[in-house]
């Protein structure tokens, strides 16, 4: 395609941070951190690189992927996927393990993306971030973060990948170039020179990419007289912030891209679904690659390898697929006695257990999706005919001290439909009603202020319980460091409960005009 087109950012939207892509022949496989949720590791395919398809997960059994008590934000961070002679090549790190076990970097293999994927191939190695690179000779590099005297450094060591035996010395090849946190390298080799890309300035609103070149992988690196090649830190006002964490990747027409990280905030500055997947496309000037527009914006427009299709926004089932849709997550490894999809009856029994979705670093009974943009709507149907002391419903899932919950009750004077809030320490039920019908309703809304909470027992006519602000579910309103982004999902406790139906639908608010408006801070 040589004629300009219209896309929209994010490409990817909801909690898909730290993007890596690989291009084989005219497709494109693209994944992202997952951090304390199971599956691990989700792979999208494109040949547009808009439009992109979910195969699967890298990650799918616990022998690849051992969450059990994982901290908020623990897990999973950083993928690189890679593809050489045939073979694809997914390396992370699994910081849970690295911080009891001290190893914690593996790769996993596959044939096909959408899988089955090896079992891990360890490597010893303390840093977070690794990165493949497959030179011209048929050796490779294993490039992550690491510590020397100097400080946190990017360490270089050549790899079997076959086995995850380190070949050489570990190098520190950089330092970064114009900020803290050098973090997130990736190699790549073009007409001859090699380029370290890295992200820096920490995955907050100092987040950039910068790049560096050397004539041999070893260095000495030199860093481009444009650095960072891309930053919002001084760009207050726009819609995208947080933009960093990048991969760059060239497609069949020869017109090179990147994609990113990046979040879209509150009028107040605080996000709360989380960093999400951006694109956007790269020239070169002098041997270095570098942004027209210096921006992420939410609309743009590029000579992109296919046709643009038209996306859906609307995600729902009723339980008559065989298999469970891609979209859902498990916090960490699900107790999967406890989820019984029943497609021939169309529902989903969910048999909580007295660890819920607060108090620890369990794996409740919950199933959940992404929440993607700040408007939206989620329905549940729920059979009544639950016992006493159990609860089953809907909620808005960031941690277990993070989340909003509407749902049904049964006590010894009846059933009742709840709200309760968890935030921090305090936990209480804020709304109560008693209801009466064989199914109830229960619905989220959201904007980018308020989530709104209603129930309905004939799903037509839907009465309000009561609201919950965004920023507590905002990743900087969280007590410890957190990366990750809310969820609507279904869950039980202390007890079992039919689900009859879930849908999720959402707006495209980079159509909105209203989203777009200037933040409270202005540009310096």
């Amino acid at each position: 395609m040589t004629e300009k087109q219209n896309y929209y950012n994010p490409i990817i939207s909801g909690y898909y941070p730290d993007p890596s892509v690989v291009r084989v022949n005219d497709e494109f496989y693209l994944v992202n951190s997952s951090f304390e949720f199971f599956p691990g590791v989700p792979v999208f395919k494109s040949r547009n690189l808009v439009n992109w398809k979910q195969l699967g997960h890298c990650l799918t059994r616990k022998s690849q992927l051992d969450l059990e008590n994982a901290s908020p934000s623990n897990g999973i961070l950083a993928p690189t996927i890679r593809y050489n002679n045939g073979k694809f090549y997914m390396i992370t790190t699994n910081l849970t393990s690295m911080i009891r076990k001290g190893i914690g970097n593996f790769i996993v293999t596959a044939d096909d993306p959408a899988g089955p994927w090896s079992d891990p191939i360890w490597i010893k190695h303390e840093g977070i971030d690794p990165s493949l690179f497959f030179d011209d000779d048929g050796k490779a590099y294993y490039c992550g973060t690491g510590f020397d005297e100097k400080g946190q450094a990017i360490v270089l060591f050549e790899l079997d990948v076959n086995n995850g035996e380190v070949l050489s010395e570990k190098k520190s090849i950089s330092y970064g170039c114009s900020g803290k946190c050098p973090e997130a390298p990736h190699i790549y080799k073009i007409n001859g020179k090699y380029y370290l890309m890295l992200a820096e300035g920490g995955t907050e609103y100092g987040h950039m990419v910068t790049i560096q070149r050397a004539d041999n992988i070893w260095g000495p690196y030199e860093a481009c007289p444009y650095n960072p090649i891309l930053t919002h830190r001084d760009f207050n006002n726009e819609p995208v912030q947080c933009v960093g964490h990048g991969d760059l990747f060239d497609d069949q027409n020869g017109n090179w891209w990147m994609v990113v990280l990046g979040t879209r905030n509150t009028d107040v500055r605080l996000h709360h679904f989380g960093r999400e997947t951006f694109l956007v496309s790269v020239e070169w000037k002098d041997g270095w690659p570098y942004l027209p527009e210096k921006k992420v914006s939410l609309n743009s427009s590029a000579n992109l390898p296919g046709k643009v299709e038209e996306k859906s926004y609307v995600f729902k089932t009723d339980f008559a697929e065989e298999t469970i849709p891609f979209e859902f997550n498990y916090v960490r490894n699900p107790e999967i006695e406890n989820y019984n999809w029943d497609f021939k009856n169309r529902c989903l029994i969910l048999n909580g257990t007295d660890k819920g979705l607060s108090g620890g670093h369990h794996s409740p009974a919950f199933l959940g999706v992404r929440q993607k943009d700040f408007g939206g709507t989620v329905i549940a149907k729920i059979e009544t005919s639950v016992s006493e002391g159990t609860k089953a419903g809907i909620t808005v899932y960031y941690m277990d001290t993070h989340h909003y919950d509407i749902y049904i009750t049964k006590k010894d004077d009846g059933l009742y439909a709840e709200i309760n809030k968890s935030i921090y320490d305090l936990e209480a039920v804020v709304e109560r009603v008693k209801i009466s019908s064989e199914n109830i309703y229960l619905k989220i809304t959201s904007d980018k202020d308020y989530y709104r909470f209603y129930y309905s027992e004939d799903g037509e006519r839907y009465e309000y319980l009561g609201r919950g602000m965004t920023a507590a579910m905002a990743t900087e309103a969280t007590e410890i460091m957190t990366f990750t982004g809310t969820y609507f999902g279904m869950f039980a406790e202390n007890g079992s409960a039919v689900f009859k139906h879930f849908e999720y639908e959402w707006e495209n608010s980079a159509e909105k005009e209203e989203f777009q408006k200037a933040m409270a801070y202005p540009d310096k």
